[in-house]
């Protein structure tokens, strides 16, 4: 009887230790797709801004893959927690109404290009969304990672 209940909780410990390393594994994995997907979003969202940005400097057109910006936005909202998402669709939104403001109205880099400091005041919605979403990133990644009060690069 001894040896047919040992033999049973050794399983049980064996069955518990699967499942509880499988987890383990696909949090882990998760985790590694959602840095991925973010950083992502993040290079492109530094890329094109900088890039319009020395347009408007050099009043020069531009191009950018916008399939590529709306893969990445899709990347991420499809590991993103929901409090993420959230900031990510308001990011998404800031972005649009500073395009709409810098590029697509009359304020068209070979048109009627901004000086730096005008660039940067309609920058600023954008900057203050930057920053919602990597403060909501940084808390559904560790709940010891306090927010930042500050956005950094874009």
């Amino acid at each position: 009887m001894t040896t047919v209940v040992g033999a049973l909780l050794a399983t049980m410990g064996v069955l518990v230790g699967g499942v509880v390393a499988r987890r383990a594994q696909d949090r882990q994995w998760l985790r590694d797709q959602q840095l991925a997907a973010y950083r992502n979003l993040f290079e492109h969202y530094a890329k094109f801004t900088m890039e319009l940005r020395r347009a408007h400097g050099d009043q020069r057109g531009w191009d950018y893959d916008w399939g590529e910006w709306s893969a990445a936005l899709m990347r991420v909202s499809l590991v993103a927690p929901l409090e993420v998402a959230t900031a990510l669709d308001e990011f998404g939104r800031a972005i649009n109404s500073f395009l709409d403001h810098v590029e697509r109205g009359e304020r068209n880099p070979l048109r009627n290009p901004m000086s730096s400091e005008e660039f940067e005041r309609a920058r600023q919605v954008p900057a203050l969304a930057q920053v919602s979403l990597v403060n909501a990133i940084r808390r559904s990644l560790s709940s010891e990672k306090g927010d930042l009060p500050f956005g950094i690069g874009g």
